[in-house]
């Protein structure tokens, strides 16, 4: 199923305030042929797409970069401040992959407050974060192979994320091309590209650097229409493909961890109870793979923008365990609120979060759109109740 039918936006980050839109949009790969590096084989568009799709490695270990500038304005309180949330909005996040097949993988995020390893090693995965020295620990039931989630940013943690979440993208509109060989890492690589045909879109292209040996993805970059430089980078600045050693993936908590094992009866009586929490707030919540109630998507493809239920600010002054549970949540989104430029038409009113990127529009009746497209366009929507 294309994903664009079913999940048009592609939100690769969620502030308090408002989803960003890295990529919507996608179309059938072309026949244009790579002129590539006399070093290396010509291959058409499509051939990469396949290439790609069917890649599969024994082993690999690397350093992976992802950068950011978003062109998101200041907003008081919230960038500027050196955290987590500005890092990723404009600037950088560093990772160590190691991978020896699907049962044994490990992801070393570095962020502002520590480290976060996400370890897979047979059955047994564990999570460990350096803040407050703690683990979590858990045993994966027989048959489950899909690796855990690794980044707690919600951006994708490598560039075979990336490419994924783009590749899944494709559809009529979009234009697929090559741009001949680049280098990523000191490998040889090819260059996918894909790019809306819909000029009003605001993102100008995403490209794909494609290990021509291994077939890989080695770097995605997303750049906004007429940019020079990508506003989102996912890139291994160093690789190998020798698979790692047995002891990369073995964990030992560290002295004094305070470790916390979980079965999956447990993860899944939690999913409930969260799942019952939300309901409470923001009424019955979507079923697997389902946007949640409310919701809806306007338009298609690169264009498409996405329309939800603004999260409850808990200005309402109502109390109780709902109320204290989202509690910080609704004080920084609604500090957020007030400090966005106020926004009004015959849509209504409101407040405009906008970049070179995206734009969000928070309206005052209780809606969050956003789209990888200029305010006017989800004023446009706004306006169709």
């Amino acid at each position: 199923m294309n994903v664009l039918r079913s999940r048009p936006v592609l939100r690769w980050l969620v502030p308090s305030a408002a989803a960003v839109v890295v990529i919507g949009g996608g179309a059938a790969a072309g026949t244009i042929v790579a002129s590539a590096d006399p070093a290396l084989p010509e291959r058409s568009a499509a051939q990469l797409l396949v290439d790609v799709q069917n890649a599969k490695v024994d082993g690999l270990s690397g350093t992976i970069v992802q950068t950011a500038d978003l062109g998101v304005p200041s907003i008081p309180g919230v960038t500027g401040q050196g955290d987590e949330l500005t890092k990723l909005i404009a600037g950088s996040n560093t990772a160590r992959v190691w991978y020896a097949g699907e049962d044994q993988a490990r992801i070393a995020i570095q962020g502002v407050l520590g480290q976060t390893d996400v370890i897979r090693n047979g059955k047994d995965v564990w999570i460990w974060r350096s803040a407050g020295n703690t683990a979590s620990h858990l045993t994966v039931p027989e048959g489950k192979t899909k690796q855990p989630a690794a980044s707690p940013t919600g951006l994708p943690s490598t560039p075979q994320e990336a490419a994924d979440a783009a590749l899944a993208a494709i559809d009529p509109t979009t234009a697929v091309s090559t741009t001949g060989a680049a280098e990523v890492a000191g490998r040889d690589a090819y260059e996918l590209v894909l790019a809306p045909k819909d000029k009003a879109s605001l993102i100008g292209q995403v490209r794909l650097a494609i290990d021509a040996k291994e077939h890989i993805p080695l770097r995605v970059d997303v750049y906004a229409k007429d940019a020079n430089n990508p506003a989102v980078r996912v890139a291994f600045q160093q690789i190998s493909f020798a698979k790692p050693d047995a002891e990369q993936f073995k964990f030992n908590p560290p002295p004094g961890a305070k470790v916390e094992t979980q079965t999956p009866e447990q993860l899944q009586a939690e999913g409930e109870k969260k799942a019952a929490e939300a309901k409470k707030q923001h009424g019955a919540p979507a079923a697997a793979g389902k946007e949640p109630a409310g919701s809806k998507v306007v338009g298609e493809g690169w264009t498409s923008v996405y329309v939800a239920k603004a999260p409850k600010t808990g200005s309402d002054g109502k109390a109780g365990s709902d109320a204290k549970a989202g509690g910080q949540e609704a004080a920084a989104l609604e500090g957020v609120l007030k400090s966005l430029p106020e926004v009004k038409g015959a849509w209504g009113s409101g407040h405009l979060l906008s970049s070179t990127l995206f734009s969000a529009l928070l309206t005052d009746d209780g809606r969050v759109l956003v789209g990888a497209v200029s305010p006017e366009k989800l004023y446009e929507v706004a306006g169709q109740k």
